[in-house]
Parts: structure tokens; C-alpha cells; sequence
């Protein structure tokens, strides 16, 4: 998928984005237990801001798809599902200040712009726990997850993956970055 700048999808993005969700969703059905693709289809249709996002989502290597419903909200909640960490996202450290603070060996860019940037948030601690039990993850590589003040004030961040059959969460420097690590992105349409 080619890099789209002007955030509006042509109508062949807009359908090789929906055929690729939908095959998505229609092979994973544990992930959305009792959801019907024609209304999340419905739903994208009417919300051509939220395809410009998954689009993204996609072109990184996030394979997103449908992990839940908010019927209090009528929302759908797509997640990044890849098994590891999106290609397309790896050696970004936390967040700007983060990127800014490197003295040297910066990198190009940092997971929370990416992510605003993208219109998509990064993953919670209890979101993240909550897509291991759809699936496993990150066997391999890790993904930064929104870090509460408190700890990014104190200079750290959170990051999180799944090792000996544990999701693990952990902290470093929310400056450092890794080729194994990117951030894990969530969507409501």
C-alpha cells in the first residue's frame, strides 16, 4: 500500500482496504465473536476519515481488525493484530520529548506522534492484556503502551510482550528505541 498524503482514499484504496479487512475478519471470527462484517462495512463506509486511518494502520504492517464492540458507545474497536510489532512502526522511541532529549543516533521518529499523526491511539496496559487472550503477540518484538504521567514524568515508559506464556510489561528509558520495538495502535469507528 502506497503512502496516501492528503488523507482522502481513492474509491480503489478505499475497496482493496475494505477487501483486505474483510477476508481479515472473516478469518479470525474468535477475535469478533457475533459481530456481522456488513455493519462494521457500513459503519467504515460512513466514516471516511476512520478508513483514511486503518489505511495507515494497514500500509505499516498492523493487520487491523475488529477486537471488540462498545454498544454503549455503538462503536467498533479495531487493533492492530499482527503477530509482531508493525514492521512499519519499529526503532521509534516513546515520544517527542523522548526523541528530542538524544543527543546522538536520534531516531526518525517517535511512537506517540506517529500514532496522532496516524488518528489512532496507542494501546493501554488492560487493551494490551485484553488482545493476548484473542490471540498471541509479540513472541519476538515488544510494543510501547500509553504510560501513565506519573512514569513518564519520572522519564520512563511502558512497554509490553508475551514471553514463557506471560504478558509482560516492563519499563526503560522513554528515550531508547529498538528494531524490535514499535507500538501496537487501537481505532473507534
Amino acid at each position: 500500500m502506497k503512502t496516501v498524503v492528503n488523507k482522502n482514499l481513492t474509491p480503489e484504496q478505499q475497496e482493496e482496504l475494505l477487501s483486505y479487512l474483510k477476508i481479515r475478519f472473516e478469518k479470525n471470527m474468535n477475535r469478533h465473536k457475533g459481530l456481522d462484517w456488513s455493519k462494521v462495512q457500513a459503519k467504515l463506509e460512513t466514516h471516511p476519515e476512520k478508513l483514511w486511518s486503518l489505511y495507515e494502520m494497514e500500509r505499516t504492517d498492523g493487520e487491523p481488525d475488529v477486537v471488540g464492540y462498545d454498544e454503549k458507545a455503538g462503536d467498533y474497536i479495531f487493533c492492530d493484530c499482527s503477530r509482531e510489532s508493525p514492521k512499519g512502526r519499529r526503532s521509534v522511541c516513546y515520544d517527542r520529548e523522548a526523541q528530542e532529549s538524544r543527543k546522538e543516533h536520534k531516531p526518525e521518529n517517535n511512537a506517540m506522534d506517529m500514532a496522532a499523526a496516524m488518528g489512532i491511539e496507542l494501546l493501554t496496559e488492560e487493551q494490551y492484556r485484553d488482545l493476548q487472550k484473542l490471540g498471541i503477540f509479540d513472541m519476538k518484538t515488544s510494543s510501547w503502551i500509553l504510560t501513565p504521567a506519573d512514569i513518564r514524568g519520572l522519564g520512563g515508559a511502558l512497554f509490553a510482550d508475551f514471553r514463557y506464556g506471560h504478558v509482560f510489561v516492563y519499563h526503560n528509558g522513554a528515550q531508547s528505541y529498538y528494531a524490535a520495538r514499535a507500538f501496537r495502535g487501537s481505532l473507534r469507528v
